[in-house]
């Protein structure tokens, strides 16, 4: 009860504080600044110079506080990685050397190149399937509500769910978790999922893939309805058939969107953490980098210096995708 008045508290002061900020330097810029009185030329030039400073008093604060999350964190990582456990002792190379001579780090590059050539391609797929055939029915709305609320549950939350779906007991105790259930009731032999060794990374993707297929439902579904009316009328009085017309009308005018919601979910993929730790800990080979990096760095004592080397690997990863990512939607944006 404590936690819940302490976060009430601070989200009042926060929303109270940043009231005052914007009244406050608001009310001084038009103090410096008049523009009610004085010259016509002057009055002019005030409210030139006022408009023009305006908008950097109210980004000002976001954009400082961004630029401290975003650059002292990469700075400081690129300092860290030259650094020892304790990040005092200054080791050179080291850490480097270590990282391309170590198998840990090559399961974890391998799973996640895995996850990058599955969940994306699997998310966005699902997501325009569904999106297309949620159009053509009267209960669509209902079915994209449904698909889109798994995005409202934390990562971590969705792997308690699938916990339950791939939950295993031994000892001829009955099998609460439904793939189990389902196993047994045709006569198979219950599994433990989560230890099958590179099956199991493809258990742990179908989790990402359910959360994100209706975030790539609504964007794709959004897209498809901006497609001209004519240009499917056109389509069906050349006689192309329902398939024609979604692999040669629909998906090649809106391939952008798609290319733009595939990077999306990949720049996700490679920061993926939350599930591999609560569905299995990264044990029986489901390490991937970004809980090699969290192990590393806090577990055991921590290692600054070799976690700091595989946060700068998912950096470097994720940076050409996401610049791709941002240039490609500021073109659709323009309509290039």
């Amino acid at each position: 009860m404590g936690q819940l008045a302490s976060a009430l508290v601070t989200m009042i002061l926060g929303v109270m504080g940043c009231a005052a900020y914007f009244y406050g330097s608001n009310f001084l810029l038009d103090k410096i600044f008049p523009t009610k009185s004085g010259a016509a030329a002057e009055v002019a030039r005030n409210l030139r110079v006022a408009n023009n400073i305006r908008p950097w008093l109210f980004l000002g604060p976001a954009v400082l506080l961004l630029t401290f999350y975003l650059f002292y964190p990469v700075i400081d990582s690129i300092r860290l990685s030259f650094y020892g456990r304790s990040g005092e002792d200054f080791v050179g190379l080291a850490n480097y050397k270590w990282l391309f001579s170590s198998d840990e780090f090559y399961e974890s590059f391998r799973n996640n190149m895995l996850w990058l050539i599955v969940v994306p391609t699997a998310a966005t797929f699902f997501g325009l399937i569904i999106a297309t055939m949620t159009d053509r029915i009267w209960w669509g709305n209902i079915a994209k509500s449904l698909i889109f609320m798994p995005m409202a549950i934390s990562f971590v939350g969705a792997s308690v769910i699938w916990k339950f779906i791939y939950d295993f007991r031994t000892g001829g105790e009955d099998q609460i978790g439904l793939l189990n259930a389902l196993v047994v009731f045709f006569g198979g032999e219950p599994q433990t999922w989560l230890t099958i060794p590179i099956w199991n990374n493809f258990f742990l993707m179908v989790i990402l893939i359910w959360i994100q297929t209706g975030f790539a439902m609504v964007i794709l579904s959004a897209a498809l309805r901006g497609i001209p009316d004519e240009t499917i009328e056109a389509a069906v009085l050349d006689g192309a058939n329902g398939f024609q017309i979604f692999y040669k009308i629909m998906v090649p005018q809106i391939w952008g969107t798609i290319a733009v919601v595939w990077t999306t979910i990949t720049i996700l993929v490679l920061k993926v953490f939350d599930i591999v730790l609560a569905m299995t800990n990264a044990q029986w080979g489901t390490q991937v980098l970004a809980n090699q990096m969290f192990s590393w760095m806090f577990n055991g004592g921590g290692d600054f210096g070799r976690g700091a080397v595989i946060a700068l690997v998912i950096m470097v990863l994720v940076i050409p995708i996401m610049v791709w990512n941002i240039r490609r939607a500021n073109a659709e944006m323009e309509g290039r």
